[in-house]
């Protein structure tokens, strides 16, 4: 839909297989392709949102073929369910890290460049399973974690935009 309304956009998918192993492109691909055929721009990119290196180089691909960025989506996700007394500390890890570090891993480095831009947004995704579900404590951990990650980050870049309305830079 953001590529309907002209927007450049880069696709980031691991394309691994529900249990998290594998790996293709083809994900990634057939959604650029899909986009593409509908007269629209977009770029691939296989990067794990999971690490920082990941988070930045798919900043870094936005700014290589688009020059800026204006909007940033994370809705990576994988689901690990299990009851609380049987999960893993794998299972617990996977989930966290692809939906709440994950979120850290693309946000920070896109907010430095809208801090320096003075304008963007940043749109991530929760779930109603942030207030508990049954079977599902990593993600609903994950999920509500999310929520006080992108409540802070509208506070943090608001409070600089105020600033540099003033004339003042703090930050």
């Amino acid at each position: 839909l953001l590529a309907q309304e002209g927007a450049k956009v880069v696709v980031n998918d691991l394309g691994v297989s529900l249990d998290g192993s594998g790996g293709t492109h083809s994900a990634a691909d057939s959604a650029v392709k899909e986009i593409q055929d509908t007269g629209g721009t977009a770029v691939a990119n296989y990067d794990s949102v999971a690490t920082p290196e990941g988070g930045q180089a798919i900043i870094q691909t936005a700014l290589d073929h688009f020059g800026k960025i204006d909007i940033v989506v994370h809705v990576a996700g994988i689901l690990r369910d299990r009851m609380l007394f049987n999960m893993s500390i794998e299972e617990w890890d996977a989930v966290i890290n692809v939906h709440l570090r994950g979120a850290f891993c693309i946000i920070r480095p896109a907010a430095a460049l809208m801090r320096a831009q003075k304008s963007g947004r940043i749109i991530a995704f929760s779930s109603g399973s942030a207030a508990g579900n049954s079977g599902q404590a990593n993600y609903s951990a994950a999920k509500a974690g999310i929520l006080g990650l992108i409540r802070t980050a509208a506070r943090d870049l608001a409070v600089r935009v105020a600033q540099c309305l003033e004339g003042r830079d703090l930050l």
